[in-house]
């Protein structure tokens, strides 16, 4: 063999070597040596395979991709003459519909009545609260966004991982699972109580019966199993583009319907566990797009968020109760107009679960199975596993949904605002930026002064 070709064959081997799905690459010579020592013979049979994995068929790339660990299965590509990094991955959801399912995130980010806090707190320093929550989000998706770029990584318990080892991860599975758990139960226990009483109102009983029609904990399963679960078991997260913009669209209904409004949104814009998700399979993903993604969401949902406290408050000022379902019962329980709003908010809500299982269940697969290839078999057994433990807390258990509350007090903060700004100050290199460099200090600011937000 030619010296020109030994030297290309070290050149490619070393290349190759640099080359792993977490865009960290070894250093540079670690597998020259062991180049080095192959035998001419080895050298000229490097040349066919070489011509055998270019004319390999695109089922084969499909199937390769397929056997990825469930770990890496959305940062890597399709692997041809070296293994591709996580920028490489071809998403394919377009951005409007990365808008719809992250604002339908952050308007099932939690059950509180916006127009019981602005009554409480008046209108002005709401919507100073409320400004100032929504800045802080989406910084804190910033630097998501930046620590994932900077370590090749699109999955929030792989962050906690690379920050701080098994602890981070585990921290950030948990809060996850504890927080969306939470959120999951308590849009299923509104669907459980409101949704006989409009079914009630649209058939103008007056006396409650024991038709299963009107039996809650029926219609849960009912539309656990015809409606959450098949959109659960979608594969990816951008399938569910659609129902998010329906569901959005419903909310959009009551806010243009009338001066009654039926607010069930969140004081709260807790997105972020399905932030690295989307931008994963988003379009033609880079960090400036996905930032716009979210700043776009945050923006829709901020000014839905206003205009239904804003309109829940001035049809009752001092009267709106914590939830403003129970307010409306007290006007006339029959009037068609409220009673269409009333079912487009139960739709919506009924919509958002899909969407907040999808991070549950890759937290859960991230912390019990981080080296296993997608299987779906496993895939629908948690989603199943899932769906059928919260409808036991719904139907048997619905005082423990008080448990869920304060613990979500406690993991929204961390997934919002604690963990993105701990993360960020971890993988960001001292070279790049220093720990007394603004952009770190800004970081420890947002971390230690975050307010406190839930999902009810």
């Amino acid at each position: 063999m030619s010296e020109d070709k030994l030297a290309g064959t070290l050149e490619t081997s070393a290349t190759d070597g640099n080359a792993i799905p977490n865009g960290k690459g070894h250093e540079p010579g670690e597998e020259i040596a062991a180049s080095a020592k192959t035998s001419l013979a080895a050298d000229c049979e490097k040349e066919p395979v070489a011509n055998n994995t270019q004319n390999a068929s695109p089922r084969k790339n499909e199937n390769r991709e397929s056997n990825l660990p469930e770990s890496q299965e959305f940062l890597s590509g399709r692997e041809e003459k070296k293994t591709t990094r996580f920028t490489d991955f071809e998403g394919k959801t377009s951005f409007g519909m990365s808008v719809f399912n992250l604002g339908n995130a952050i308007m099932g980010s939690g059950i509180l009545g916006l127009a019981y806090a602005m009554a409480n707190t008046g209108v002005i320093l709401f919507l100073l609260l409320l400004t100032a929550v929504a800045v802080l989000s989406s910084y804190s998706i910033h630097l998501l966004l930046k620590s994932s770029g900077i370590v090749g990584i699109r999955a929030y318990e792989q962050l906690g991982y690379r920050a701080f080892g098994t602890p981070g991860k585990m921290a950030a599975g948990i809060a996850i699972t504890l927080q969306n758990i939470g959120a999951m139960s308590s849009y299923l226990y509104i669907v459980k109580n409101e949704f006989p009483l409009v079914i009630q109102a649209f058939l103008k009983v007056d006396n409650p019966t024991s038709e299963w029609y009107l039996n809650g904990n029926y219609l849960v399963i009912i539309l656990s199993v015809t409606v959450i679960l098949p959109l659960a078991l979608m594969k990816q997260l951008g399938y569910l583009g659609y129902t998010s913009g329906f569901s959005l669209s419903c909310m959009v209904f009551f806010l243009i319907a009338t001066a009654y409004t039926i607010p069930i949104l969140a004081f709260a814009f807790v997105c972020h566990p399905e932030v690295l998700p989307i931008y994963t399979e988003l379009r033609n993903a880079t960090k400036k797009k996905m930032q716009h993604v979210s700043n776009i969401s945050i923006a829709v949902m901020y000014i839905m968020y206003f205009l239904a406290a804003l309109f829940g408050y001035l049809t009752f000022y001092g009267k709106v109760e914590a939830e403003l379902l129970h307010t409306y019962s007290r006007i006339d329980p029959y009037d068609t107009l409220i009673l269409c709003v009333r079912v487009a908010v139960l739709t919506a809500v009924t919509l958002t679960v899909p969407i907040v299982l999808f991070p549950v269940r890759r937290a859960i697969q991230q912390m019990m199975f981080p080296n296993k290839t997608f299987y779906w078999p496993r895939h629908i057994a948690i989603a199943m596993c899932l769906l059928t433990f919260i409808n036991m807390l719904v139907i048997f258990a619905p005082n423990i949904l008080g448990i869920f509350g304060v613990i979500g007090a406690t993991s929204a903060p961390c997934l919002i605002f604690i963990f993105p700004a701990v993360f960020y100050i971890r993988i960001v290199p001292k070279e790049e930026e220093p720990l007394c460099s603004v952009p770190k200090i800004l970081v420890m600011l947002q971390s230690n002064s975050s307010p406190g937000q839930q999902r009810a």
